[in-house]
């Protein structure tokens, strides 16, 4: 294995890399025998192919091994839909690697082309229509989502999304708070497809949790809008938490990559322009650091080893605090008789006092705008 980092004067249109540190590159490529290499840095097709041609070898940028790495960790229908999606927008401007000989042509008749049409022009085309269809397969994963948050809204539990930078340790925080068994590795992109589950907090509120993509720097354009439908998800939370690995060297430029993610989600229109006010930020890994003590403490920042378990409480505690700040008190006098009504508060929101006589069950209650407004509009239709 080689790595080596190469200034670079200026961008060569054909190769990226000037002729003297193309050649050194390449000299070091063949003793080591390598097999592929990976730029850091997007490559056109002219480059990718002048690189190839040079070292011997395959090559890939940047965009082309995040591409291999969702292929490779895709699991559900979904992942794959996007990842082929994202694939194919990334090839089709790149059908010169492999067509180089656009001289040659090929009669046929019906989906194959008619005489004259090139070889590469057909297989654009072909990429094209798959294109087209992925599309409509996808948009019909969003409105089964749409579908899901509708019900979920119907409940309705609030949702809180985990989001923050691959590796930061999303999936190994959302089993330990939940006590679910998605598969959490250290590895990149470990979790591609979004995972949900009910979660219970201290004050006897359910909320659902859900486990989400990780972010990377410089996000390839074609992966934003092939996974729009799993970024849908944190766009509906009642509440984001930041997961950020703290121990990490590069935790605060992680952290600034993230936030450039959701920014431009709220540019796009598919995030509220106030998700900062309901963005809770979670730095993870405390254990690596000798434990929560040893984090410094910053308001609006919570602690936790997922490993260890130590400061779940208190993150739990902050979820609660957020979604309280958002809710409303209301007072009521429910019938003894009334069990369905009673049952309906305690399930949607929080009791924070109760009284019992025999003409009535008062209740204190904290709840949502929407679920207040529902309650009492069924109470009025009665």
């Amino acid at each position: 294995m080689h790595s080596a980092v190469v200034p670079l004067r200026g961008r060569r249109p054909a190769s990226l890399l000037g002729e003297g540190q193309m050649a050194a590159q390449g000299r070091m490529i063949a003793a080591e025998r390598v097999d592929v290499a990976v730029i850091d840095a997007p490559l056109s097709p002219v480059q990718q192919r002048t690189l190839e041609r040079a070292w011997g070898c395959k090559v890939i940028d940047r965009t082309g091994l995040i591409l291999d790495i969702f292929g490779a960790r895709a699991r559900t229908r979904e992942g794959s839909l996007q990842v082929e999606l994202a694939h194919l927008e990334y090839q089709r401007s790149r059908l010169v690697r492999s067509w180089t000989h656009l001289e040659r042509q090929r009669g046929g008749f019906g989906f194959m082309g008619g005489p004259g049409e090139t070889q590469i022009e057909a297989d654009r085309r072909l990429i094209g229509d798959r294109i087209v269809r992925l599309k409509q397969e996808l948009e019909q994963v969003r409105r089964t989502r749409g579908l899901h948050r509708a019900a979920r809204r119907r409940v309705p539990y609030p949702v809180v999304a985990l989001v923050g930078y691959t590796n930061a340790g999303k999936s190994t925080l959302f089993n330990a708070m939940t006590g679910a068994e998605v598969m959490a590795r250290d590895q990149l992109f470990a979790t591609l497809d979004p995972t949900m589950r009910e979660l219970r907090l201290p004050s006897g509120r359910s909320v659902i949790l859900s486990d989400t993509v990780g972010f990377i720097s410089k996000l390839p354009t074609e992966l934003v809008a092939a996974f729009r439908a799993t970024l849908e998800e944190v766009a509906q939370a009642d509440i984001i938490l930041h997961v950020r690995d703290a121990a990490h060297p590069d935790s605060a430029a992680q952290r600034t990559d993230v936030l450039a993610v959701l920014d431009g989600m709220a540019r796009d229109g598919m995030l509220g322009a106030d998700w900062p006010s309901h963005t809770l930020e979670v730095l993870n890994k405390a254990d690596l650091l000798g434990g929560v003590a040893h984090v410094p403490a910053r308001t609006g920042v919570v602690a936790v080893s997922a490993i260890t378990g130590e400061g779940l409480p208190a993150l739990l505690a902050a979820i609660g605090s957020r979604l309280a700040a958002g809710m409303e008190v209301a007072d009521y006098a429910i019938p003894p008789a009334d069990g369905a009504r009673l049952a309906w508060l305690y399930q949607h929101g929080e009791v924070i006092d109760r009284t019992d006589d025999e003409a009535a069950i008062r209740l204190r209650v904290r709840l949502r705008p929407a679920d207040r407004a529902r309650f009492e509009g069924a109470q009025e239709s009665r």
